[in-house]
């Protein structure tokens, strides 16, 4: 859940990476939450409400994409290709500095140390 508040607070933060796990949990959630709006709304007659939810986290779902092909190295325009993309989330990303900024995955081991 961390990881998904995470994502909302850098709202349209397109630099920078993200780890797999912050993008695969916001995944994960956001999929979770649009399930259940979209169930709880339609039982009310208000499916609005559900594509409301939809639109204003579509922008936090871009950046964190942007960010994840960042991680790996590779620009955020990757995100259209279909299938590649996928893979490149699924992708460890880039140990250490790339073009991108500092590997968000030494940043958190060297705070565990």
């Amino acid at each position: 859940m961390k990881y998904y508040l995470k994502v909302l607070k850098n709202y349209a933060v397109f630099s920078g990476r993200a780890r797999r796990s912050e993008y695969w949990y916001f995944a994960l959630f956001n999929t979770i939450f649009s399930i259940g709006f979209s169930i709880f709304f339609g039982l009310m007659q208000e499916p609005l409400l559900a594509n409301i939810y939809s639109l204003v986290v579509f922008i936090p779902s871009l950046a964190v994409g942007v960010r994840r092909m960042h991680d790996v190295g590779k620009s955020g325009w990757f995100l259209l290709i279909p299938i590649y993309n996928l893979i490149l989330a699924f992708t460890e990303g880039t140990k250490g500095e790339n073009e991108y900024g500092e590997d968000p995955k030494a940043k958190t081991t060297l705070l565990k140390e």
